[in-house]
């Protein structure tokens, strides 16, 4: 039990660390971009999508990790039912169809309280990147308005 706790804690660890750093990719190449001082539809839904992708590429390089090690540990029987079953357990859909042996299930919740946390940390991330490019489109609209307009308001 003790093992698959320190096992547990591991796969946590390296799981918010791929995060971290596919997070701080993500960042860097925003800033490197100045992808946040701009506005405009087509520019911002290009960077959504984007971004998106990227956000995707990162959960599911984390699922992979969490597969890899049901399939290399034995938890599971191929590599295919351990990403679904991390598929599904990372991000809390759990449809039950597939469970762990006995001494390796208390893996699941973990894995899931993990990609939660991930999951809320990116939706945080993508939250704040909107409301800037929100906030950018209102300046540049108000920028533009005659100077009556805002006594107007």
């Amino acid at each position: 039990m003790l093992a698959n706790s320190l096992l547990a804690v591991g796969l946590v660890v390296v799981t918010v660390a791929m995060h971290v750093i596919g997070l701080d990719v993500l960042l860097r190449a925003m800033m490197w971009s100045r992808a946040l001082d701009r506005s405009g539809f087509w520019f911002v839904t290009r960077f959504v999508i984007g971004l998106s992708c990227w956000l995707i590429l990162i959960h599911l390089a984390e699922i992979s990790f969490w597969a890899f090690f049901y399939f290399s540990w034995g938890c599971l029987p191929d590599a295919e039912t351990a990403f679904y079953f991390s598929g599904v357990t990372y991000t809390s859909t759990g449809y039950g169809d597939v469970v762990l042996a006995r001494p390796w299930r208390m893996l699941a919740p973990i894995e899931t309280l993990t990609g939660t946390l991930m999951c809320g940390l990116s939706t945080g991330l993508f939250f704040v990147f909107v409301l800037r490019w929100i906030a950018n489109w209102m300046r540049s609209e108000t920028a533009s308005e005659p100077p009556f307009a805002a006594d107007l308001r």
